[in-house]
Formats: C-alpha cells, structure tokens, sequence
C-alpha cells in the first residue's frame, strides 16, 4: 500500500489510487470460471497487475488472445531470461516453442517464483489457446516462431552495435508490436498498421526497460544480462558492468543519458501508430504503456539512481496515468509534460546535450502540431498541494476506510 507521506504530498493521487484499486478488485472477479482460463487470468495479475487491468477493457474474443499471446511470449522470455539453462538446452527450446503451444502436455521448468509457475504448468496456457479463433493462432505463432529464433541467435551473440542493440529489441519487442497489430486487424477493429510503426511501438518500450533495469540486469546470477550496445558504453567506460561503480558516476550518468536519447527516436512513430487507432479499448490499451515508458526516460535521464537502484514511477502516478488516458489529446498532452521535464534535466555539458535537444524538440513540436495540448489534463503537473488538519484528517480516515475493504478475503482462482 502507497504511504500516507506520498498521498499527502500528492493528495490528487488519491482519486484515481482508489479507482485502480476497485478496477483490480473488479477484474479479478470477471476471472473466467474454467480452470485454463482462470490460471491464464490469474497469472497475467502476477506477472504484470498494470497490464492485467488494461488488457480487461478489450473485448472478450481479443482480451483472450491477448492475454494468451502475452503470456506465451512471457514463457519464452522466461526460457531466454534464465541464465541457469545451459545453452544447447536453451536453444532448441526457443527454436521450437512456437510448436510447443499446440502440445497440451509439453512444460519446461526454468525461472522462478510466479514465472515458475507459469513454466510448470504450461499446459493451461496451451490449452486455452487451442480455444482461440484460427487467426490468433495463426498470429500468435508466427511472432512466436520468430521472437523465438532471434532470442537464439542473441544467445549466442553480444550487442555489440546499435544496429544489434535494435534487432535484438525488434526479436523480442518489435515482434511484440507486429503481433498485436495482427491480432487488432484480426479481431476487424482496426486496420492493419505498417511493420514500421509497429515495430517502433515495441522498440520504444523495451528500450526503456533495457534502461532502467541496467542494474538488475548487470548483477543477475550466475551470469550478467547486457544489452546496453558495446558502441555506445565503450564511449565512456572500458566494461559495462564499471558504470555501477561510484568512482565512474559522471560517465555513467553521461552514458545513460546517451542510451535515453537513442530511445527518443522512435518515438515519432508511437504517436502516429497511436493517432490511427480507432477502438476507444485498443487505443487505451497501446497508449498507457507507451506514456509510461515516456515518463520512465524522464525519471531515468541523468539519474545516478539507474546504477544504484530502482527507479520507477510513484504508484499514484501511475494510477492517473491510468485514470486519464482516453483521447489522443491525452497522449499528446502526457508526452509534451513528460519531454519537457527531460528537457528541463539537460546538462550543456552533457556529450549527447544537442542531439537529446534535437529530438525532445521534435516530439514538443509534434505535441504542439497537434492543436490539443489546451484540452489536456495534466499528469506531472499541480499546483503546490495546501492541506489544513481537517483536509488531513479526512485523507486519514478515507484511508483507513480504503484499507479495511481492500483486507477483506480476497476471491481465489485456483
């Protein structure tokens, strides 16, 4: 739960913390009674809650594809991530699974905690998705045959250039875009967008998790995950995993900042494979992570933090974020606010200052272009919050209120 000292100082978060809540609440009770569908439900809430709850205003034949396509690449994830499994054992998985979806029986234990689980008992997982109409099937194996053969191909490559940096996110996140385009267009929702743009939408995301997970990534056991390209963190230091060490701060800092500006480029092409969605639930469903993911880079951008912990958005943030999102107006809104604060945190000192200038200026010109910045509400910006002890004391007891209810036994799915 968020602490009373976050909602005071932010006392707008509380709103729309408390719909979340409900949403979630909400969601986990329109779990499908089947014991498939209420493991894939079930597991989607724990491998990613934000996600879970968006995925639930799609309609029900494309919600289910989704959230099967999701966690089918969440598994192969899973198998990529663990670094454990020896190669010559990992390879070939990653070759197959896009067969392996079709047997009922096949699972592989690997990862932990609720990845385990969802490894362990993949059967569920296949079984709902021999359910799916034969367009999703079709689609969800054909982004998981090749997500699958370029996670191989990276098993046994390093990135080393930015050219590799961009063709190991588009095997393991562009794909991601390019399938989800093919599942709108099959659901007859949306046309279908241009691998181009699509692949931009996935590109953009998983950059920025590259970015504000360098830390964890670095430090995983028994062997580190680097995918911060060599071109560009040989810049500055001699070995990724240096940029975590204090003596070497200014060069980190200078290094994630050339990292975040490289992210900054595709982000043209998010806004126009946003502008073109149709469906209010598809739309809300691309555009919340991607003005997430805008926000992260301006937590992240020259933020020593990257290399001694976790940097994430507050939770009541998030929850407006989610709250807000609805128009394009919103989207164009949230980026503006968002490239604004990055702009705000510039060094001129900084190597990378007037390239990362350069694009935050042609994202604010975007944003303005669109002639709807004076229709947004904004997320990051609010005045100064003024609380007397009543206003306090209400925030207390509407909390405590919020607490009760949400202690209450919780429905179980398995």
């Amino acid at each position: 739960m968020v602490s009373f000292r976050a909602i005071l100082k932010h006392p707008d978060d509380l709103y729309p913390m408390v719909k979340l809540k409900l949403a979630a609440r909400k969601a986990e009770k329109q779990i499908r009674s089947e014991p498939h569908w209420a493991f894939c439900y079930s597991m989607l809430l724990k491998v990613s809650r934000s996600f879970a709850l968006v995925i639930q205003q799609l309609d029900t034949d494309l919600r289910d594809a989704v959230c099967i396509f999701y966690l089918v690449l969440r598994a192969l994830d899973t198998v990529e991530d663990d670094t454990s499994v020896a190669t010559d054992v990992k390879v070939p998985i990653l070759m197959d699974f896009h067969q392996h979806i079709y047997d009922r029986e096949w699972h592989f234990s690997c990862g932990t905690k609720e990845y385990k689980v969802l490894m362990d008992e993949f059967h569920h997982v296949s079984t709902a998705f021999l359910e799916l109409g034969s367009g999703y099937q079709q689609a969800i194996e054909d982004i998981t045959m090749r997500m699958g053969a370029g996670m191989a191909k990276f098993i046994c490559k390093e990135v080393e250039t930015v050219d590799d940096y961009d063709e190991y996110c588009h095997y393991v996140a562009g794909l991601v875009g390019l399938g989800l385009s093919k599942l709108f267009h099959a659901s007859g929702k949306e046309d279908l967008a241009s691998d181009t743009i699509s692949n931009s939408m996935g590109l953009f995301l998983q950059k920025t998790n590259i970015i504000r997970d360098y830390l964890e990534d670095i430090n995983e056991i028994p062997k580190s995950r680097m995918f911060w390209p060599r071109q560009i963190w040989s810049k500055y230091v001699n070995k990724l995993e240096e940029l975590k060490y204090e003596e070497n701060s200014v060069k980190a800092v200078q290094c994630l900042n050339d990292m975040v500006t490289n992210s900054l480029i595709h982000v043209e092409d998010c806004l126009n494979y946003m502008a073109a969605l149709r469906d209010p639930a598809i739309f809300r469903f691309c555009a919340i992570p991607q003005i997430m993911a805008i926000g992260t880079l301006a937590l992240c951008y020259n933020n020593i933090q990257v290399f001694r912990g976790v940097v994430k958005m507050r939770r009541g943030l998030t929850a407006k974020i989610i709250d807000r999102t609805k128009t394009m107006s919103d989207v164009y809104g949230a980026f503006y606010d968002f490239s604004l604060m990055l702009k705000s945190k510039v060094d001129e000192n900084d190597p990378s200052a007037s390239k990362t200038k350069e694009r935050l200026e042609a994202i604010l010109k975007l944003c303005r272009d669109s002639g709807t910045l004076s229709q947004r509400k904004s997320c990051i910006i609010q005045n100064k919050p003024q609380l007397n002890a009543t206003s306090i004391a209400l925030v207390f007891i509407l909390l405590a209120i919020i607490v009760a209810y949400l202690s209450q036994s919780r429905p179980t799915f398995m």
